[in-house]
């Protein structure tokens, strides 16, 4: 085979693996945001409907508010329950493996959210977004993690990135879907939550056809026989040497180690500030509102003068938009580096928050404000799609070593979710309270991130782990390597005094 063609085949494996895994992966994500916004209305009027079939009592507005906000709220604690379960479970059964078996969550949700209507139940609806929580939480975990250990060093940031790619793809299909003229109508409204599981299905079919993670079958199952042909498969050519010798120096490296606990990560001094990096860096991406701004989106195209018909077409505008610069991002990432990608989408957003924050003040005084309101949403979208949406999850990939990779990715995944419930809670009440400050909160949360990325964060782009280890090793015992320089230089000090005596 020629070296054409070893490319090609390489390629082509690489991209239909990731194609099939993130599919019925963090492209659920996105989607399972998305559907929630169009059936609001039709499934605010079932929630009082049934209770006045059940029990005879008719609610009032604020209490049908409140059990809508539970539907869609308690997703994110399916996530967190889901990102808690991932660790233990790509230890147990492998990265493919988990993968496929958290569609077991996602299609007992599918089939309660279709039977629901029928059913006269609220309940089942919000069990439905539970499970389909649980399924999002174990791939937003384990995909980066497969892609990750998969990926040629070269394609790595690449690779793992396509994770935020295709969340951005399911936020348009689901924008897609939920239009009125597809299955957005108040007949459809169980298919369209139901409809989560065509994708789910597609993974089934295809993702067992790919090899399993190389690095945890060499360094978890000690199978160095499966680890080379997955390699190969995955390359489309003979194992290079260098690759393997890399995968082999982590597994002498973690010999004898067992996974560790999450728990474990918090006293473990020489991961202190990749741990701290990594929550950092996952709580900023949902505390900086890029989530919170698609629920206001609609608000402020109405603002701009755009009619209640059009509004649901130009939404759609806003997931392109993450779309558009996820795809961006995939591109520039081997070239700018993981640290440049972040620092500069948060600083953006601070730049756009502020924007948005005067554009808000001035809204009723000028004219033509509620355009610049507008374009405000896009820019700060594009802005997170740049960096923080695909490079976050990165990370934990760069930062740690295969024993503690997943409880790295439990960590972060569980910032994440919580971070995620705690700002969907919060956001009506900032925006009743603050108003045209509702944006200033999460402009500080951007700008102290952009400062922790430029002081803290290492570039990680094309280095080995025990490179990167070994950057973090500085920050991570900088107080011990102070005091034996302080030593050294004393005990340097005395002989010096006796040679001159």
């Amino acid at each position: 085979m020629s070296h054409d063609g070893e490319q090609k085949s390489s390629s082509l494996t690489l991209v239909l693996m990731v194609a099939s895994a993130a599919i019925g992966g963090t492209l659920q994500y996105g989607y399972n945001l998305a559907i929630m916004n169009a059936p609001t209305t039709f499934i605010q009027t079932f929630i009082n409907e049934t209770f006045v079939e059940r029990w005879a009592i008719q609610l009032e507005d604020y209490q049908v508010t409140l059990v809508w906000t539970i539907i869609v709220s308690i997703f994110s604690l399916g996530g967190l329950g889901g990102a808690l379960i991932a660790g233990p479970m790509s230890i147990r059964f492998g990265r493919k493996k988990c993968l496929l078996l958290s569609n077991i969550f996602l299609l007992s949700g599918a089939l309660l959210a279709l039977t629901s209507r029928a059913a006269g139940s609220v309940e089942m609806i919000i069990l439905s977004r539970v499970l389909i929580g649980i399924n999002a939480g174990i791939s937003m975990n384990v995909q980066p993690m497969y892609f990750g250990e998969s990926a040629p060093k070269h394609l790595r940031g690449a690779v793992s990135l396509s994770s935020a790619v295709f969340t951005a793809f399911g936020v348009v299909l689901g924008q897609v879907v939920g239009l009125r003229e597809i299955l957005g109508s108040e007949s459809c409204w169980q298919y369209l939550l139901a409809s989560n599981a065509i994708p789910g299905l597609i993974q089934l079919f295809t993702l067992p056809w790919f090899p399993e993670s190389p690095r945890y079958l060499l360094i978890d199952r000690g199978d160095k026989e499966a680890c080379i042909d997955a390699l190969r498969r995955l390359r489309g050519c003979e194992v290079q040497s260098s690759e393997l010798a890399e995968i082999l120096q982590e597994q002498a490296e973690t010999n004898g180690m067992r996974p560790s606990r999450p728990w474990e990560l918090f006293r473990d001094r020489s991961v202190r500030w990749q741990l701290v990096s990594v929550m950092v860096i996952s709580s900023a991406m949902q505390l900086c509102g890029n989530d919170s701004i698609y629920f206001y989106a609609s608000y402020v195209f109405k603002e701009a003068g755009i009619s209640n018909d059009q509004i649901q077409y130009v939404t759609i505008g806003t997931g392109t938009c993450e779309f558009t610069a996820c795809i961006m991002c995939n591109l520039l990432i081997e070239r700018k580096g993981r640290r440049f990608m972040l620092m500069g989408g948060f600083i953006f957003m601070t730049v756009w928050a502020v924007v948005f924050t005067i554009a808000l003040s001035f809204e009723h005084l000028i004219s033509w404000m509620p355009y610049l309101i507008m374009a405000c949403v896009f820019t700060y979208i594009l802005s997170f799609g740049m960096g923080p949406a695909g490079v976050t999850g990165v990370l934990p990939t760069e930062l740690f070593n295969q024993t503690a990779r997943p409880a790295a990715y439990m960590i972060a995944g569980s910032m994440m979710w919580l971070n995620l419930f705690i700002v969907g809670m919060i956001f009506p009440f900032l925006v009743s309270e603050m108003r045209q400050y509702c944006f200033v909160p999460f402009g500080t949360v951007c700008l102290l991130s952009a400062l922790y990325v430029g002081l803290v964060l290492p570039e990680t782009k094309g280095k080995s782990l025990s490179a990167i280890t070994g950057e973090f090793h500085k920050l991570n015992f900088k107080h011990k390597e102070q005091a034996y320089s302080s030593q050294s230089q004393y005990q340097l000090g005395e002989v010096c005094a006796s040679t001159a005596l």
